[in-house]
């Protein structure tokens, strides 16, 4: 075998370092950083962001190898974690096919519609405009809701959303939450009371907001149960407070007298829908109700209520409620 002269052997030793450095240059440690590549970001705009935020050291030979492995076309959206030992062939890997984090919300129980729609947006870092979405027939029928609006079917959870998720995209998965959740078994339940869906989530949404103790949802459905069985009014608080803007308040006799459908205190039976987005407990309360004879409860400022079979113990402990409650002060 001939022997390699001295140039060659110069070349040869000039190729794997120039080889070495451009699989070592752009390895280095990155402290948790999280980057955001927008929709319409080219290759060039990547590796200058990924220079501007210290995680790699040399933009264009990231781009070199991008392009050799064919990537250039390829540049996704979204929020990217990156942290700890990197290097090129990590950032590709994580970059081009893990793809982006989703962001974590978690939904808390009797949220109303509005103010899920400005979680979301602020989670997301988005202006999105719901209310197109929110009556839509098209949406409702699609998803077997038989409503004038997504109020109460918007499932409170913890979920996992993309950056750039359309509004159809996070609507659909809250809606498909709900149904896993009231899965036939739930439905079933509520033809033996003789219940629509809608009847249930409108109850629901109801014990929702009023329980402060879980412990006490399926007391407190037992109440309206019993109402609703005698053709007594609800004449259910949190009703009052979703016809009333802004945050919940002590009511007054003015505001028990608004004039308005969802006015337990002025109409019989349940509104005509939803006041919140109840979670599955508030459901299952809804559809299995304690058996008790209770008509009447107060609140007794602790999170608790008294519970009554007959108004002149639910006058008595409306007494002892204000005492407590000017003892307290």
């Amino acid at each position: 075998m001939k022997e390699l002269n001295t140039v060659q052997l110069l070349i040869i030793t000039i190729l794997i370092i120039t080889a070495t450095s451009l699989i070592s240059i752009n390895s280095r440690e990155v402290d948790s950083t999280i980057i955001t590549i927008e929709k319409g970001m080219s290759l060039n705009s990547v590796s200058k962001l990924l220079l501007d935020e210290n995680i790699i050291v040399d933009k264009n030979i990231f781009k070199i190898k991008a392009i050799l492995r064919g990537l250039e076309s390829k540049v996704p959206t979204g929020k990217f974690l990156i942290e700890g030992k990197v290097s090129d062939a990590i950032l590709f890997d994580l970059i081009f096919k893990k793809g982006p984090i989703k962001l974590k919300l978690t939904i808390p129980e009797g949220l109303q519609s509005q103010q899920l729609f400005e979680n979301i947006n602020l989670l997301l870092n988005k202006n999105y405009d719901f209310d197109a979405y929110f009556k839509s027939e098209e949406i409702l029928v699609a998803n077997n809701i038989n409503a004038t609006s997504l109020e109460g079917y918007l499932h409170p959870e913890t979920y996992y959303f993309y950056h750039d998720s359309s509004p159809e995209d996070i609507i659909t998965i809250l809606l498909n939450e709900f149904w896993k959740k009231f899965d036939k078994t739930l439905q079933d339940r509520a033809n033996q009371l003789g219940f629509t869906v809608h009847e249930v989530v409108t109850l629901a949404s109801i014990i929702e907001g009023e329980a402060m103790l879980s412990s006490e949802r399926k007391t407190i459905s037992s109440v309206y149960h019993n109402r609703l069985r005698i053709n007594m009014k609800l004449q259910a608080d949190p009703t009052i407070q979703y016809i009333i803007p802004g945050p919940p308040k002590t009511l007054s006799n003015r505001d028990l007298r608004i004039k308005s459908d969802y006015n337990t205190y002025q109409n019989y039976g349940l509104p005509p829908g939803p006041i919140n987005n109840p979670g599955i407990e508030s459901i299952k309360a809804a559809l299995f109700p304690e058996k008790t004879d209770y008509i009447f409860f107060v609140a007794q400022g602790d999170g608790s209520h008294a519970f009554s079979t007959n108004e002149k113990d639910h006058e008595a402990a409306k007494r002892i409620y204000k005492i407590n409650k000017r003892k307290n002060k």
